[in-house]
């Protein structure tokens, strides 16, 4: 019998034995260490909220997984949502600590080698739960998948692995917004949606989409700001227009002239900070034990 156990043990399997999750390096290392995973509720709804907030573009988990499976009478309260957070490993977070205005050479490596990887797991993930009988669709993986203008928000794409991670309980939105999960904001996300019954994972914090940032929590902190070499970090959140523009115009380049590696690398805001690989230790006290979501 499927269950949530055996979605775990899967993507930890593949993360620590797939010869795809590597830096490509002389050395052999991962590219990612040990994954979690959480589970959301088709029907969520903040899957609709998002939607409404981002623009009519954004896929509902039934409308993406009704393109994959056109034929399949489905509900969107029959669907789950499976979200996995991949860390980054503490040789990557080490040497991006050391960087300044240019991410080091492993974390560019990881971008581009250690999302390769994540496509693969993606379709690891689907293929698993198809052979086990249950219809299943990676939305970053669907040949519509793309970034569009959102009236609201700028350039936003029609699946957020943040937002999905968020609805499944892995993690709140940082001042840089990345997303702050059990592993830190290092981290890679990834999600599958599937027609299986699987009890929801908790929310420990709730509708509380910045619980667990110190400078939303206490008012303190803002260390991804002074880390963030183009300065668009401020204390109403992230430019993502002067963060884009920053990518393209000296990360990339530099992924490309000095590495031969054709990535869109920075995350300099990720590390160095007290989020980097946990909750901040200030945080954590109020989250132990607490659930936010019912299971079913």
């Amino acid at each position: 019998m499927m269950n949530t156990k055996r979605i775990e043990q899967s993507v930890a399997a593949f993360c620590s034995q797939a010869a795809a999750n590597t830096l490509d390096l002389p050395t052999h290392e991962p590219a990612w260490g040990g994954p979690i995973v959480g589970v959301a509720a088709g029907d969520d709804p903040y899957f609709q909220r998002f939607k409404e907030d981002i623009g009519p573009f954004y896929w509902t988990p039934l409308e993406v997984f009704c393109q994959a499976y056109p034929q399949h009478s489905c509900r969107a309260d029959e669907l789950r949502v499976i979200s996995y957070v991949l860390p980054q490993t503490a040789a990557t977070r080490t040497d991006q600590r050391h960087a300044t205005a240019l991410p080091a050479e492993r974390w560019v490596r990881s971008r581009y080698f250690g999302e390769l990887f994540n496509e693969a797991l993606r379709d690891h993930l689907v293929k698993f739960l198809v052979q086990s009988g249950y219809p299943a669709v990676a939305p970053a993986r669907q040949p519509g998948f793309a970034y569009r203008q959102s009236p609201r928000f700028g350039i936003a794409s029609n699946w957020s692995e943040r937002h999905t991670a968020f609805v499944a309980g892995l993690g709140t939105f940082g001042l840089s917004d990345g997303l702050i999960t059990p592993l830190g904001k290092a981290v890679r996300l990834g999600s599958v949606v599937t027609a299986l019954q699987l009890p929801l994972s908790p929310r420990p914090y709730g509708d509380d989409p910045h619980a667990y940032c110190l400078h939303h929590a206490k008012g303190s902190c803002r260390a991804c700001a002074g880390r963030c070499p183009a300065q668009v970090i401020g204390l109403n959140g992230h430019d993502k227009d002067g963060c884009a523009a920053y990518i393209r115009n000296v990360t990339a380049p530099h992924s490309r002239e000095t590495y031969g590696i054709d990535a869109t690398p920075c995350g300099l805001c990720q590390v160095k900070i007290p989020c980097e690989a946990g909750i901040p230790a200030a945080l954590q006290k109020a989250f132990s034990g607490r659930s936010g979501a019912k299971k079913s």
